[in-house]
Parts: structure tokens; sequence; C-alpha cells
């Protein structure tokens, strides 16, 4: 059974799933990659974890990037659940949140080295968008938007 929990970013569980994915990133982009900056959790106020039969197995969150819009931080999930669009159910949730909080747009950014989450976001109409704030100068960065009142 699927269960989507919203927390925060003391639950256990959320920090649990994010040291996996920093393991994730090191791996693909190696240790000093310049986005690792950027992979704090502390304060994040809306987080989705998905549980499958009680065990935690993905999360994302939101953080307000401006007045009208979030941004989508700290998305993964774990290697044996993925291609079972436990992606899409985070993501999804996180919009569904985002539009009640009175924010219509969700940016995020991403590596280059993470061609399975550039095809999540594209599959669920985020569009490129040019580089933001501090990831300016980060070649290796993509920053991506997506219109939720559309």
């Amino acid at each position: 059974m699927i269960e989507i929990v919203r927390t925060n970013s003391d639950n256990g569980a959320f920090k649990n799933l994010v040291a996996l994915l920093n393991e994730d990133l090191a791996e693909r982009d190696g240790t000093a990659h310049p986005l690792a900056q950027f992979n704090a959790i502390s304060k994040l106020k809306h987080v989705v974890l998905v549980l499958k039969n009680g065990k935690p197995i993905g999360c994302g969150a939101i953080a307000r990037y401006t007045e009208n819009s979030m941004e989508l931080k700290r998305m993964y999930v774990s290697p044996e659940a993925r291609g079972q669009r436990i992606g899409e159910k985070i993501l999804s949730e996180l919009e569904k949140w985002a539009h009640t909080l009175d924010k219509d747009t969700c940016v995020l950014f991403m590596g280059v080295r993470q061609p399975e989450a550039y095809k999540l976001y594209e599959r669920n109409g985020y569009l490129s968008v040019p580089k933001y704030g501090k990831l300016k100068d980060i070649p290796e960065s993509l920053c991506f938007a997506k219109n939720l009142k559309s």
C-alpha cells in the first residue's frame, strides 16, 4: 500500500532519505560538485514522504522562493522503488501543496547528470528556464519552472 505523508524536515525518515540522495549525487557528480552547497535541509516546512507498506521510499520538499513561487527541493526515490511513478506522486503532492499556499509557480534546479529527473520534470510540464540566482555561474546546473495555474 502506498501512503503519502506531509511533514517537515525534522522527520527522521526524511533525513535518512536525504542522506541516501546525497550519496547518490556524490556518486554521480563527485563530492566537490558546486551544487552540493544547496543540499541543506534545515527548516523545511513542506516535506512529502511516500511510504510503501510503512517503509519510506521517496521524498521531496518545497520552500518559498518568491512571493508567488515555491522551489522544489530534495526529490528522491529509493532505487528499489524506481520505475513505479513514485516521483510523479511526490511531485503532484508538492504541486497541490504549493497551490493551497496560493503559489502559482514551482521552480527547481538539478544537475546535468540526472537524466531520470529531467524526464520526470519534462513529462510533468516543467519547462527549461534561464538559470536563476546563484545558479547562473554553475554550468552543471539546469533550471525548470511550471505554471500551476494553467
